[in-house]
């Protein structure tokens, strides 16, 4: 454990501003653990907003903390290259060391043509044909739960609700559907997280989803095309020609895309409610106020806390060069709290008048392309919630057990009880 994990148990703030500035380094998974890495990001934003770490668990990095520059480096990505081949977009150098190629961590003209492919999943039409499906089982979810008794927010909501989702948009088994689960976290995970104990079982449970889906392939390349994403892959000029590793990084990419940022969402959202209840108050007495709260939510839980980019020629962000070949980390959880970009960006405020200024979608030629579906998602749990309990707050009991990761902003268990 680094001498900066160490301190979170003791006074991260007081920690964070003692320490030389030249040994922060922010990518540390115990500092997102313990939850206290908001100091250190805070320091960064104010005294170093490009910040080179030279020594981390993950090599030297630039860490890119401001709002403004983190926007530069999404909006140049003629500069700064996406590209597997050159790192992929984490700060665990290619794809935590799977290599893959997918659409995310392609550059232009390639990563145009294969989102293309996918996003009518995601059009508005699909979306209105989809709010009643997520609705009625939102709907079960919740009134399959036990009131006035503990039990795990994550396991019996977030997960299952957008673990449900992803079945339907693979039209997946669905008696199989928790292995999609399982598949986004270990696409995520480095040995250590409590997820994986060494590189060689992830490549292995990888290789197991990669075999699971060529079957899924195999049966919809010769069957009609349909509306699924395998079948839309299948189908498609840009993308039915794939080699095995394209494939399957694009399906880890689709699985983790379509799940950690919600199923994260869900819960950060219910946690910030109990930490604020004003704003819980202010919601049950005017429900139309999930609109503006739902990408406050996601702003505030930030559920991918960074993206990476490679830099392809030397180049010039806030006053410092950048080498080609060096490693850019855009640290939107610390931009989303960016005082200089957004009024009072460390509260959790419901009817803020710009709630869609946030980096938590990415921003430019990689905005996430199911950012409406997640809304969506978001927005159906919040409605049916207050229709159920529009005069009970649904309680948090205890500290969330935090993921392990410096990529995934995210919540292993959140204990809560629904008042009798």
């Amino acid at each position: 454990m680094s001498e900066a994990a160490t301190a979170t148990t003791l006074d991260p703030a007081r920690h964070a501003y003692s320490m030389p500035l030249d040994q922060i380094d922010v990518s540390d998974p115990e500092l997102f653990r313990t939850n206290s890495f908001w100091p250190y990001f805070e320091r960064l934003r104010r005294e170093d907003p490009v910040h080179y770490t030279r020594d981390s668990a993950y090599g030297p990095y630039w860490a890119i903390t401001k709002y403004k520059d983190i926007m530069q480096v999404e909006t140049s990505h003629q500069v700064f290259s996406s590209d597997t081949g050159l790192g992929g977009i984490t700060i665990q150098d290619g794809n935590a060391k799977l290599g893959l190629p997918m659409f995310i961590a392609m550059d232009p003209p390639k990563h145009d043509i294969q989102r293309k492919t996918v996003s009518p999943i995601v059009s508005p039409e699909n979306l209105a044909k989809l709010e009643g499906t997520i609705r009625g089982r939102v709907g079960m979810i919740l009134d399959g739960l036990p009131v006035n008794e503990t039990f795990d927010w994550v396991e019996r909501v977030s997960i299952e609700l957008t673990t449900q989702m992803l079945a339907t948009l693979f039209d997946f088994p669905w008696e199989d559907r928790r292995k999609l689960t399982r598949w986004s976290d270990v696409a995520t995970a480095e040995p250590g997280s409590g997820i994986i104990d060494s590189w060689e079982q992830k490549m292995a449970e990888v290789k197991e989803c990669g075999d699971y889906f060529a079957r899924l392939w195999n049966e919809r390349v010769n069957a009609p095309p349909g509306n699924d994403l395998v079948s839309m892959m299948a189908h498609s000029d840009a993308m039915r020609h794939m080699s095995p590793e394209e494939f399957l990084g694009n399906l880890l990419l689709l699985i983790v895309g379509g799940n950690d940022t919600t199923r994260n969402s869900i819960s950060g959202g219910l946690l910030a409610l109990n930490e604020n209840p004003a704003e819980y108050r202010k919601l049950r007495d005017n429900p139309e106020l999930i609109a503006s709260m739902v990408p406050e939510i996601i702003r505030w839980q930030t559920p991918l806390a960074h993206m990476r980019r490679t830099a392809k020629v030397d180049t010039v962000l806030g006053g410092k060069t950048i080498k080609a070949g060096d490693k850019v980390v855009m640290w939107y959880v610390s931009g989303n709290r960016d005082e200089d970009a957004i009024e009072r960006p460390n509260d959790f405020i419901i009817d803020r008048a710009r709630p869609r200024q946030h980096l938590s979608f990415g921003f430019g030629i990689h905005r996430c392309v199911g950012n409406r579906l997640a809304e969506l998602q978001l927005k159906i749990v919040w409605e049916e919630i207050l229709k159920r309990w529009p005069d009970k707050q649904i309680e948090v009991m205890a500290e969330p057990r935090r993921v392990h990761s410096s990529f995934v902003k995210g919540y292993e268990t959140l204990p809560v009880r629904i008042p009798a």
